[in-house]
C-alpha cells in the first residue's frame, strides 16, 4: 500500500515544494506497514529553529496516526535532508516495535486459548 496523505506545515521555509517531494519519496517505503483500509494520517512540520550560521538549525517533526495509534518522531539537524532521514529511521523503528508488540500479544492470546480448550 502507498503511504497515506501527508499534511505539510512550513514555518518560514521557502523550499516547500522541494521538501514535500523529498518526504513523499522517502516515506513510500513505510507504506508497507499500513494495511489497506486502515485509517492513517500523517502530519509533517518543518521549521528553522535558529538564525545562526552553523550547528543544528533545522527541525522536522512527524506525527503519524495509524488506526488510532500515534507514532511520533522529531529531529533537529544541520540540513533538512539529514533531519528527514533521521526522522524516517526513527519512525521505522517505532512502527516495527509496535507491530512486533501487537504480534506478540496476539500469539500469547492464542497460546492461552489453546491451553484452556485443549488441556489434557
Amino acid at each position: 500500500m502507498a503511504f497515506p496523505q501527508i499534511n505539510f506545515k512550513f514555518n518560514g521555509i521557502e523550499r516547500a515544494e522541494e521538501l514535500s517531494k523529498l518526504v513523499t519519496h522517502k516515506f513510500e517505503s513505510l507504506g508497507k506497514f499500513i494495511k489497506e483500509g486502515v485509517p492513517a494520517l500523517c502530519e509533517v512540520e518543518f521549521e528553522k529553529v535558529a538564525d545562526h550560521k552553523k550547528g543544528k538549525l533545522y527541525r522536522v517533526e512527524i506525527n503519524l496516526t495509524i488506526n488510532g495509534t500515534l507514532h511520533r518522531a522529531e529531529a533537529t539537524e544541520e540540513t533538512f535532508e539529514v533531519a528527514i532521514d533521521e526522522v524516517k529511521n526513527e519512525l521505522d523503528k517505532e512502527i516495527r516495535r509496535s507491530k512486533d508488540k501487537r504480534d506478540s500479544l496476539i500469539k500469547r492470546a492464542g497460546r492461552n486459548l489453546k491451553e484452556k480448550f485443549f488441556k489434557k
